[in-house]
């Protein structure tokens, strides 16, 4: 059976979304003609600038919020000044890689607020707006590192498998109600950021741009291709789509079979 996903009408915050994975998603979910509203800690001209190239883009409202997402108050500021949020997006994130022993407090501390504690906070804002508007989606962004493990990153996938019980129970409390809560675990996605790796990692290996890209970064991804911030953006609008009406509690890899093995 075909359907059709118009989100017209729909207000979308996206926390993180100023670049990478997060600005993906507000792409699509403008697309499809939610109006959003972008965020990151910092508040510059070209912040605000990327919220007017997706309204000039789309016909949607697009706005940019400046909240510091490793700080509780903030999170559920952010929501309170959205002034509707039928969609939440908790997409902002940071990593750090150490080993336990000398893994630094103050990182460890970091990554748990703004990778974890940071999602329930902009959820514990929504969940009423999204009951008084009789229907809600919560999409967490956790990571393939939400059902997995790799040594050197415990604050990342400390929180991202702790994003991924939230998400469990977010739904549990939602069951009965026209709001799901889903987690998008993606593998690695073609990023500026990670563009911007490639180079370096060419150099430290000695190889060509796709010998590097699927011998070395991409080694735990079975497909050897990148994933892409519209492919994420994609995700995102199908759980948004009255096709998930019934998805809830879980999670939806991203990962090119990362997690398969």
């Amino acid at each position: 059976m075909a359907f059709e996903i118009s989100l017209t009408g729909k207000t979308a915050v996206i926390t993180g979304s100023n670049s990478g994975i997060g600005l993906g998603m507000a792409w699509e979910l403008a697309r499809a003609g939610a109006d959003v509203v972008l965020n990151s800690f910092t508040d510059r001209a070209e912040d605000h600038a990327l919220a007017k190239e997706i309204a000039d883009g789309t016909g949607t409202n697009a706005r940019y919020i400046q909240a510091d997402m490793s700080k509780g108050d903030q999170c559920r500021a952010l929501i309170e000044e959205a002034g509707a949020c039928d969609i939440l997006i908790n997409n902002a994130g940071i990593q750090h890689v150490a080993g336990i022993p000398d893994f630094p407090v103050e990182k460890w501390d970091a990554i748990i607020a703004i990778n974890l504690s940071s999602a329930f906070h902009a959820t514990a804002a929504a969940l009423p707006m999204m009951r008084a508007a009789g229907w809600g989606r919560v999409i967490n962004v956790s990571s393939a590192h939400g059902l997995t493990a790799s040594p050197y990153k415990s604050a990342y996938i400390a929180a991202k498998h702790g994003v991924v019980g939230l998400t469990k129970t977010t739904a549990l409390e939602t069951a009965e109600e026209p709001i799901t809560a889903n987690a998008i675990c993606p593998g690695y996605v073609l990023t500026p950021l990670v563009e911007s790796q490639i180079p370096d990692t060419m150099k430290e290996y000695d190889m060509g741009r796709e010998e590097v890209i699927k011998n070395v970064m991409l080694k735990r991804q079975p497909s050897k291709e990148f994933a892409t911030t519209e492919q994420m953006g994609g995700t995102a609008v199908f759980l948004c789509s009255p096709a998930a009406d019934q998805i809830t509690g879980t999670t939806i890899s991203v990962d090119g079979g990362w997690t398969a093995l």
